[in-house]
């Protein structure tokens, strides 16, 4: 009996052996994730948003002393809340500031979970949801870019600031209590700034958190549009209906967060909704291009090697 060993397969006539068909080389052509790569990608973006949001700062700003522009945004959004009936941010942080520990839990939750989820999702996809990892990255990537754009457009004075002095009068401070209002009661907007009068992991009025923040980066919310992200980006990876439930509580915890701590109105919120959305579609159009170049340099790469 003849030997089969290293015989070919049976080939119809006229058609190339499966082995001829492959090229002796086949290029990757999905785009490899290096975490070192998105490491670095993470922390230059970073340093050019934080510098980038600070150029429009409440330091430049307030140059003057007297924050015209932003106080004014301030009261076109509680005009524009009172006529839809929203503007009772004042009334939600009244409820709960005789609980001191319950204030402070949401100060620290506002200044440092915000971050940690964040960047805990971001390894998290990339570990477990490598396929669609680019698409969440860059979607995040553009929603914050267009938060850049909109402290830059719209600058606005958070709740807090409302009754604080201006910066002509205390060079410490940003807010707009020297400016006229008829939006202003007898007892002032009556907003407390709880990172200052309850504590928290910082302050805003110490110098060095001044001279790195953008005292009016208000509008749109990051803390609403970065909590949107997690929460649908890490849904998929959930299997049981009171997780996901969980999950859902993480972006409306944190408006609630941003309310009771006076740091954003209502329509900030919103503001952060709409980023995410335009972000996601900038993000995913993103990807499908570069996936589309990929696709080109591989079928060219396919047909230098098949030559």
């Amino acid at each position: 009996m003849k030997s089969m060993e290293g015989a070919e397969p049976n080939v119809a006539p006229g058609r190339a052996s499966p082995a001829a068909e492959q090229p002796a080389w086949s290029p990757e052509r999905q785009h490899r994730l290096l975490w070192w790569k998105e490491a670095l990608i993470v922390a230059a973006f970073y340093a050019v948003y934080s510098w980038t949001r600070n150029l429009f700062g409440s330091n430049k700003i307030a140059a003057d002393g007297i924050p015209d522009q932003a106080f004014t945004n301030a009261e076109r959004v509680i005009q524009f809340e009172r006529w839809l009936g929203l503007f009772h941010e004042e009334t939600v942080q009244d409820w709960f500031l005789p609980y001191r520990t319950f204030i402070q839990f949401w100060n620290i939750y506002y200044g440092v979970l915000h971050f940690a989820v964040t960047l805990g999702v971001f390894i998290l996809l990339y570990v477990k949801r490598a396929d669609v990892f680019p698409q969440w990255r860059n979607t995040l990537a553009a929603m914050t870019s267009l938060a850049i754009v909109g402290f830059a457009w719209f600058p606005l004075m958070p709740p807090r600031l409302l009754d604080k002095p201006c910066p002509a009068v205390d060079p410490s401070q940003y807010g707009g209590a020297c400016i006229p209002s008829r939006f202003r009661g007898p007892g002032g907007f009556g907003f407390v700034d709880t990172l200052a009068e309850y504590g928290g992991p910082w302050s805003f009025d110490s110098d060095a958190m001044a001279s790195i923040s953008n005292q009016y980066a208000a509008m749109p919310s990051l803390h609403i549009g970065w909590s949107t992200w997690c929460a649908i980006a890490v849904w998929p990876l959930l299997s049981r209906r009171r997780t996901k439930a969980v999950l859902l509580l993480y972006p409306a915890a944190t408006l609630f967060c941003i309310v009771v701590t006076a740091n954003h109105y209502w329509l900030d919120g919103v503001g952060g909704l709409l980023a995410f959305g335009i972000g996601s579609l900038l993000g995913w159009g993103l990807h499908r291009w570069n996936q589309g170049r990929l696709d080109r340099q591989y079928a060219e790469a396919l047909t230098s090697a098949s030559a």
